[in-house]
């Protein structure tokens, strides 16, 4: 009977001890789990390594023109309309606001690069929008240049007095643009107004054509004159009055997209511009694809009946 018990207490001990396990074992391949298992891409035909070079340069070429071009590079898709059909569109959706307060609007999408130079010009419409144009020259006290700007109806003139009126009142100037005399230039940067006048887009330069050698003629030619800038690849402004007829907009219209393109070829050199898109739009309407035909589709609609009251 001791001994019985002798064996039993020595199978107790050695089923409680830690099992030893071997320490460089190793476990076949095919019996390890599917996350340790190394796999190989196969190599593949000639035929599908060539269509996956293909997807990358496809891949690469879409994100280079991504990143080079504006988002307005491509035309929209959607209906394109006549002048005057979407003017007839617009003055519905305007129905019931002052016309006074309504504009047509227009935006030229523009194909361009990214951080180019941007398309800046300004123009004079056939038939102005508005006319509250008030000029301020920069110009020596006493000179002929001062005498054009006061017979020319300047509401401000002269160097130093000018300057300071600038700096008491920067932040309601009492005119809306400002151009420079050629021998008052070197005292408008001594004066350093450009981070008063810069963002305002006052500041002149001769990339704006603001710094002149005859004040006459520049004020006349910004009288009524409306001033455009690329930005994000498109460029918009307030092209006519909600009661223009379809005749005046469309010379309106005519002369931008003329300018415009006048604009771009005299860049060729530095930079490859496209004009890919006309939108008309009002001030809280719609944007209509203009397809650069004047009539209506519609045989009972005449430019006569666009022509009259809202």
């Amino acid at each position: 009977m001791a001994s019985l018990n002798q064996c039993v207490a020595s199978l107790t001990r050695l089923s409680l001890t830690a099992t030893t396990r071997p320490v460089n074992a190793t476990i076949p391949r095919f019996l390890a789990p599917s996350i340790v298992q190394t796999r190989c891409k196969s190599a593949g035909t000639v035929a599908m390594r060539a269509r996956e070079r293909e997807k990358e340069k496809l891949k690469k070429k879409k994100k280079q023109h991504k990143f080079k071009e504006h988002k307005y590079a491509t035309p929209s898709r959607e209906e394109q309309f006549s002048l005057c059909d979407a003017m007839r569109y617009l003055r519905a959706a305007e129905v019931g606001r002052p016309p006074s307060s309504v504009t047509y609007e227009i935006a030229l999408k523009i194909r361009t690069p990214k951080n180019s130079l941007p398309l800046r010009n300004r123009i004079r419409l056939p038939y102005p929008i508005k006319n509250d144009t008030r000029i301020a020259v920069i110009c020596k006290e006493g000179g002929d240049a001062m005498h054009d700007a006061r017979a020319g109806g300047a509401v401000a003139f002269g160097e130093d007095s000018l300057f300071e009126l600038i700096r008491a009142n920067s932040n309601k100037l009492p005119f809306n643009r400002l151009i420079c005399h050629v021998e008052s230039e070197p005292a408008l940067k001594k004066a350093g107004l450009g981070r008063i006048l810069g963002p305002k887009n006052l500041m002149p330069s001769l990339k704006t054509n603001t710094i002149t050698k005859s004040v006459k003629s520049l004020m006349h030619e910004m009288v009524g004159a409306e001033v455009y800038r690329e930005k994000v690849g498109a460029i918009r402004m307030p092209i006519g009055n909600i009661l223009f007829t379809p005749k005046q907009l469309s010379e309106n219209v005519k002369t931008l997209v003329g300018a415009v393109k006048e604009n771009i070829t005299n860049l060729e050199d530095k930079v490859k511009k496209d004009l890919i898109e006309v939108v008309l739009t009002s001030s809280n309407g719609p944007g209509f694809s203009l397809n650069g035909n004047f009539g209506p589709t519609d045989e009972k609609i005449q430019p006569l009946h666009l022509s009259t009251a809202m």
